[in-house]
């Protein structure tokens, strides 16, 4: 039996654990934060995420999705507030086509829990990972309760160690190796909207609910206790940003001007903006993914893109899911699975981080807007009639098992034919005609 180790026991690592030993390896998981089973979430105020297709797919595979649905919540659509108290709603997908919003610690939990039940599983907590010989396989670990340092030796070692990995720093002294950060000027702030008195939710739980704001923007989405979390996308600097904000007064005024509706429901709004960090985004690329037999990326250590997709995790569970694919196809060839896996998952790591940077603009800029609106209308009445020839990108980024990058060159083809017909005079009083569908289908 092969030993893997995992380094970084997130949502990742832990479900490449649970695949890895269904696989049948013994397999040790490290991470440098204490054991999560240990932690109670309260009233699942943790960051959401939100769960599709591709995460899906991977979590079935872990036996774990029927459990996983007990704790999410599906969002059928999207819902932007406009500032004077406007409500406009926009379908994700089709009929019966939803994304979950799941709370990521009761998430990783579980996961964690399903990867203690296999017998060839060994769970280490507090160890923090100090270095890796790459030849050899060796790990140093730091035990961060005692001081004692000590190596654990590895047929394969997995990084899923999240965006500022160990592992990925030890491939970036190996010659050849590319890698590249980028930060957003923008960060986040997580907020809450508490529930009303008998446990109900104060808005429709169904919906990702949308401020957008040009320059910045506000969402929420549902937890299982009535309460919403809350994000605030929002410039570190500049006249309108987290340092403007640096008095109650302010904040109060802001937001009254800025998301009335929201301040209406947000009665702890001071205390969560002053307690709760200001957090960076962070776009993380590098090539390769691997090391020969015995180093692979995985996840955030991997591909780190910015959340306006909701990809992230999705992204890195369908990383676990391929491996799955490719360790069929390849069995115990870990050179030839880990080259493949690399030269595979790389395009559509890129892709997704593109798409998310594109998905933000969209989100803060145009959601709310009349003929951003009218576009996707169009789109979406030219892909129930003809979804073999029509699939809108966010249909093929969320519900579908399209490589991102596939997904990426139809949209920018999708994108050079809807333009000219979304300048005409008429598209207004003329979008549900036989000639404007003519006009696409032409092209297609």
């Amino acid at each position: 039996m092969e030993k893997a180790l995992v380094v970084g026991a997130g949502l990742v690592g832990s479900l490449q654990a649970v695949l890895l030993a269904k696989k049948g390896h013994q397999v040790d998981v490290y991470d440098r934060r204490g054991d999560i089973r240990d932690v109670d979430f309260i009233g699942g105020r943790s960051i959401n995420l939100a769960l599709s297709n591709r995460g899906w797919k991977a979590l079935e595979l872990a036996g774990v999705a029927e459990e996983i649905k007990e704790i999410s919540i599906p969002m059928t659509g999207r819902k932007m507030h406009a500032v004077n108290g406007d409500i406009t709603y926009q379908a994700y997908g089709q009929e019966g086509e939803a994304i979950y919003s799941v709370p990521r610690g009761e998430l990783n939990r579980k996961l964690i829990l399903k990867a203690a039940e296999y017998e060839n599983v060994n769970l280490h907590f507090d160890k923090k990972c100090t270095d890796i010989d790459v030849k050899t396989g060796d790990v140093a670990f730091l035990d961060s309760k005692t001081g004692v340092e000590y190596n654990v030796n590895a047929s394969q070692i997995y990084g899923t160690d999240g965006a500022f990995s160990a592992v990925r720093a030890r491939l970036q002294k190996i010659d050849r190796f590319n890698y590249s950060q980028e930060y957003l000027r923008h960060g986040y702030k997580e907020l809450i909207i508490p529930p009303n008195e008998d446990g109900s939710h104060k808005m429709d739980k169904n919906a990702l609910h949308i401020w957008p704001r040009g320059e910045f923007m506000l969402i929420a989405l549902a937890n299982m206790d009535g309460s919403f979390t809350v994000t605030l996308f929002f410039p570190f600097e500049g006249e309108t940003s987290f340092a403007s904000l640096d008095t109650d007064e302010k904040i109060l005024a802001f937001f009254e001007e800025t998301f009335p509706d929201a301040l209406a429901v947000m009665p702890t709004l001071l205390k969560d903006y002053h307690e709760n960090p200001s957090a960076s985004l962070v776009i993380i690329r590098c090539d390769p993914w691997n090391y020969e037999d015995k180093v692979l990326l995985m996840g955030d250590s991997a591909h780190a893109i910015v959340p306006f997709y909701g990809q992230g995790m999705n992204s890195g569970f369908e990383d676990c899911s391929e491996w799955w694919r490719l360790a069929e196809k390849h069995g115990d060839n870990w050179a030839a699975m880990f080259k493949e896996f690399s030269q595979e998952r790389k395009p559509n790591g890129d892709a997704i981080a593109d798409l998310a940077l594109q998905n933000y603009i969209e989100m803060r800029d145009l959601v709310g807007d009349e003929m951003f609106l009218l576009r996707k209308k169009i789109e979406k009445k030219i892909y129930s009639k003809y979804p073999d020839k029509w699939v809108p990108l966010y249909s093929m980024v969320t519900f579908s098992h399209t490589r991102y990058a596939d997904a990426l060159a139809i949209g920018k083809k999708q994108e050079k034919i809807m333009d000219p017909i979304m300048a005409r005079a008429d598209i207004i009083q003329n979008w549900d005609s036989e000639e404007v569908e003519q006009a696409i289908l032409s092209q297609l």
